[in-house]
């Protein structure tokens, strides 16, 4: 497929998305808007909060038109319908009630807003967040504009006075400094500016006492009394100060008139950074849709949900810009989850190795990698101008590495970066044997209920009555199930990689670790009477019994065979412990304190694991079917296939095709999400990959490709153009038959044995 075919493809799956009731903008480089619960979504512009990585800024600017006179020209809602534009098509008011504009369409990276003046005429707002930082409101006035007076066009915001320094006129509108302050109480200055199409008509500026709001005739400048911009402003505590940039529109202009912030963080200079396995590339939606392969099998649900998690990616990419922070990657969700997070960090790896090149992939690894502590451990989370109050995440990294070396591979010379990742990988696995298994005993310690990722489980209580209440103090010896197989998988990983870059001597040492942890899960973490692997108390040595999520994660190692898988695969089936409608509970339903609600101690919390089904463990879980099921299990194949599309499903609000989601977890009888949270789009499992390799069946490594999809009834799918290892592949099921493409030679065969071709088949 040629660069243009797949932008025009690209840009067809973008439009297939536009829906009503979705609001959310990137830049793709770390700027967001995506305020959780916003109050201004009827006011044009951006006055509800931005995210600069973890940084709140609040409010952003607002629009208003004015006539020759300074009246505002009161703007109403108009449906899509009324505006004589062929791009957008009418549809339904919005499902937000009263807080949402009922003439918004949305889709990924442009928010289309239709606007009526009092005598009927349609003006078209679009918002865009663009890289750099930049908010911006474009305007379509023709027709909403009489011709016999001027008319403006006027930017306008409040900012806290105490917060601002250096207001100054720029060459298009008005800039100053703003101090933010994150969770931690950490502050990071930020340049900010209004600005326009060229130089403004006017500029204000006036301090004032009051409340900020998104409304001009509630604003200073409505009753007039201040022009210009004042050389300073007053000592005292003011409370706001307002800035208003004019710019002139004119009566049968077809052209859009911008209106935008900018903002920029001062950011500590980047310290040493790792040549990328590929250089870097002008980037907007279209590019990044277009380095993904296209996926269909004729399911609403799933077809839609393969490009909204694009979407969601796209949303949270985080450009390698930002001081500590530079490498591109994926942050794990909006807010202050805007940032890179190991625990999320492995999901991306699996995701955006499907992005032709995988730069983003190898940065999710490097960040953290470039910002190692000196004992080889990892932070937990990366801001961009300070590594205080990091905590620590536990995560598989290992099996992430190899599935993007697997299919994107270090292109470096001499594979500078996967030797760097391979060394400080290897720091890491010394530093975990050293700090959370001293004793040797192949199983390795959980400290607090939170550095798993999953808090607020059974689990810990089994070997602390007070594991919930101490937050990241340590105060647990849990020898987990989940870290055990993640340190196992990351030791198999590191010697599997030390072979592929010469180093023997490392590739056996490692595999003798990696020895003595299946020992160990195998023989100390399977408990007969859950019937399922559980944790060990570290003091006692005793399992806890406990049964969790967590205890199938060993069917990822390839350890689990015969009646230990198959008492697990009984357990997805039960109703009675993990076989809920959706999949799957994070704590069986059989638990004492479990609660499909997330109510913990008689209060709903908001990152429960008791009971919620966590997109994220349900990954792990057919993950591992999968991986069973390409050992021989084909029990674990069909049980893939039927929970596979049930879960993605469950992503989807009142079950309707038009309206996916990605909530942080989900009412495993209800499929309902925890939308009083407020945070879509949350990237914290690999819904992608999973469709990619369980529907279309596609498994690509270093040897070659297989097609070999699990045992479900869509009669027809396709997916491609794959970028791997520097080919174009394409996969089509279609009925019996299975063919794959590898640089426009086909190949084909039955589709129920699969079909594996190894590169050197398929020609230089």
């Amino acid at each position: 497929m040629s660069d243009g075919a797949r932008a025009r493809q690209a840009y067809t799956r973008i439009k297939a998305l536009t829906r009503p009731d979705k609001w959310y903008l990137g830049g793709l480089d770390g700027v967001v808007w995506a305020p959780p619960f916003p109050r201004s979504l009827d006011r044009p512009g951006f006055w509800d909060a931005a995210h600069l990585l973890n940084c709140t800024v609040e409010p952003c600017f607002t629009v208003a038109l004015l006539d020759g006179e300074g009246r505002e020209i009161q703007l109403s809602a108009a449906l899509p319908g009324d505006a004589p534009d062929p791009e957008q098509p009418a549809g339904p008011a919005s499902h937000l009630g009263s807080a949402a504009h009922p003439g918004c369409r949305w889709r990924p990276g442009a928010l289309t807003v239709y606007w009526r003046t009092p005598d009927g005429a349609i003006a078209v707002e679009d918002r865009q967040v663009l890289p750099g930082g930049v908010l911006e409101s474009s305007w379509r006035l023709a027709g909403a504009v009489p011709s016999d007076a001027p008319h403006f066009l006027v930017a306008f915001t409040a900012q806290p006075a105490g917060a601002v320094a250096g207001l100054e006129p720029s060459a298009s509108g008005m800039r100053w400094v703003r101090t933010l302050t994150d969770r931690g109480e950490r502050e990071l200055a930020v340049e900010m500016e209004i600005c326009g199409p060229g130089e403004p008509v006017w500029r204000k500026a006036l301090p004032s006492e009051g409340t900020a709001t998104p409304v001009w005739a509630l604003s200073p400048f409505a009753e007039g009394g201040s022009d210009g911009v004042p050389d300073s402003f007053p000592s005292d505590d003011i409370g706001w100060i307002w800035v208003a940039v004019a710019f002139g529109v004119a009566a049968g202009d077809d052209g859009a008139a911008a209106l935008r912030m900018r903002l920029a963080p001062r950011l500590p200079e980047g310290g040493r950074v790792v040549a990328d396995t590929n250089s870097a590339e002008p980037l907007d939606w279209v590019s990044f849709f277009a380095g993904f392969p296209a996926f269909a099998c004729g399911d609403a649900h799933l077809d839609r949900f393969f490009d909204y998690r694009i979407h969601g990616l796209g949303l949270n990419r985080i450009e390698g810009r930002w001081g500590n922070v530079r490498h591109p990657c994926i942050a794990e969700g909006p807010e202050y989850f805007h940032v890179p997070i190991t625990y999320s960090a492995q999901c991306h790896m699996m995701e955006m190795r499907w992005r032709a090149g995988g730069r983003e992939a190898w940065g999710s690894l490097l960040n953290f990698l470039d910002n190692q502590k000196e004992d080889g451990s990892l932070h937990g989370r990366l801001y961009p101008d300070h590594l205080e109050g990091t905590d620590f995440y536990h995560a598989n990294w290992g099996d992430a590495l190899l599935a993007v070396d697997d299919m994107q591979p270090d292109l470096s010379p001499g594979r500078r970066v996967l030797r760097r990742c391979y060394d400080g990988l290897a720091r890491y696995a010394h530093w975990l044997n050293t700090a959370r298994d001293p004793e040797g005993s192949g199983m390795l310690t959980v400290v607090n209920h939170f550095e798993t990722g999953q808090e607020y489980m059974s689990r810990y209580m089994a070997v602390d009555e007070q594991a919930d209440v101490s937050g990241w103090r340590p105060r647990l010896r849990l020898k987990g199930i989940d870290v055990t197989v993640y340190a196992h998988q990351l030791f198999r990983a590191l010697a599997t990689i030390a072979g592929r870059l010469g180093r023997e001597r490392d590739a056996s040492d490692w595999r003798v670790v990696q020895d003595c942890c299946a020992s160990a899960i195998m023989r100390c973490m399977w408990c007969p009477v859950a019937q399922l692997f559980t944790d060990v108390d570290g003091r006692s040595g005793e399992r806890t019994g406990v049964r969790a999520a967590v205890g199938f994660y060993p069917m990822l190692t390839g350890l689990v065979g015969g009646s230990r898988l198959d008492a697990m695969l009984d357990h997805l089936e039960d109703p009675s412990t993990f076989g809920t409608p959706f999949p799957l509970p994070s704590s069986s339903v059989d638990d004492p304190r479990f609660s499909a609600e997330g109510i913990w101690r008689g209060k709903r919390r908001n990152c429960p694991w008791n009971g919620r089904v966590w997109p994220m463990t349900t990954s792990h879980v057919i993950e591992g079917l999968l991986r069973c099921r390409r050992g021989g299990s084909e029990r674990a194949g069909r049980l893939a296939a039927d929970l596979l599309p049930r879960f993605v499903r469950m992503m989807f609000t009142g079950g309707d095709p038009e309206r996916p989601n990605c909530f942080e977890h989900y009412n495993p009888y209800t499929g309902r999400a925890c939308h009083f949270r407020g945070i879509d789009d949350y990237q914290h499992s690999w819904v992608l990959d999973l469709l990619a390799r369980g529907i279309a069946g596609l498994h690509v490594d270093a040897e070659g490709v297989e097609v070999r999809p699990l045992p479900h009834a869509f009669e027809h799918v396709s997916m491609g153009p794959v970028a791997a290892r520097g080919r174009q592949v394409c996969v089509e099921l279609d009925g019996e038959r299975a063919v794959l493409t590898v640089d426009g030679e086909r190949f084909s065969g039955p589709r129920e044995r699969g079909l594996s071709v190894g590169w050197a088949e398929a020609g230089p």
